[in-house]
């Protein structure tokens, strides 16, 4: 797996920056780092090798934003996304890497339309255990399968008019609980292996540059533009996967 093109190599390592810069500056825009692994990794190898790049970035989201959590939203949310997380577990454990792969496609697409929904609907409304029931499995089964649970928790952080700090802190708390998680699962199935440690050893520096860049540039950077282009580069990713 590590002999690889310069090309190839050069795309993981713009992923990997992403990662870091998603997590502590634009949210979302970790979904670039997904469609760049699995365009150029085995489509199980890159979930495993995107968990480890993410975990990386969850310490900074963390340090920087761990005050401001709602620990009764996560509490809510919590049943639903075992439940997510356990059937992605299944999914992983049977399915064929080509199905994993359009899957994780599919799921982007679909992220990405609901949310442009959502934002042309230009509203918020309340939700209840339902909502959350709703949201939290299909956060867990997504950020199983594809670490693309980020577009439904932003939802459901939107849908509950969650304030910003509080949106984040408690993102950040969300995802570093899920992604530890989620490790048990898939080295238990065979997908963390010796290669991906390596892999992400070697990538592992570029997120924590991306993370420190997205720190000071959190408040600077034009979050529409890169909305944009986050948003165009997922499509295009998204259906290249489809091919």
């Amino acid at each position: 797996m590590l002999d690889l093109a310069p090309w190839a190599w050069a795309l993981l390592g713009l992923g990997a920056l992403v990662a870091g810069l998603g997590k502590t500056a634009i949210p979302g825009s970790s979904t670039v780092t997904v469609v760049v692994a699995a365009s150029i990794l085995p489509a199980r190898t890159s979930t495993a090798t995107v968990l480890l790049l993410f975990i990386v970035g969850d310490v900074f989201a963390l340090t920087t934003y761990r005050r401001h959590a709602d620990w009764r939203t996560l509490l809510r949310l919590a049943p639903a996304v075992i439940v997510g997380l356990l059937v992605g577990a299944v999914f992983l454990a049977l399915a064929q890497d080509g199905i994993v792969r359009r899957t994780i496609a599919v799921i982007l697409l679909a992220m990405i339309a609901i949310t442009l929904w959502r934002r042309w609907r230009s509203r918020t409304e309340k939700s209840g255990r339902i909502a959350a029931a709703g949201y939290g499995t299909l956060a867990g089964f997504t950020t199983m399968v594809a670490n693309s649970g980020g577009p439904v928790m932003s939802m459901y952080f939107l849908a509950t008019r969650t304030p910003v700090k509080v949106f984040l802190g408690t993102s950040a708390w969300f995802f570093a609980i899920v992604n530890l998680t989620k490790v048990p699962f898939l080295a238990g199935i065979g997908l963390i292996t010796p290669s991906v440690l390596l892999l992400d050893l070697l990538l592992a520096p570029l997120v924590v540059i991306g993370a420190l860049i997205g720190i000071r540039l959190a408040k600077r950077m034009p979050q529409q533009l890169f909305d944009r282009l986050v948003t165009v580069l997922t499509i295009a990713g998204a259906l290249y996967l489809l091919v």
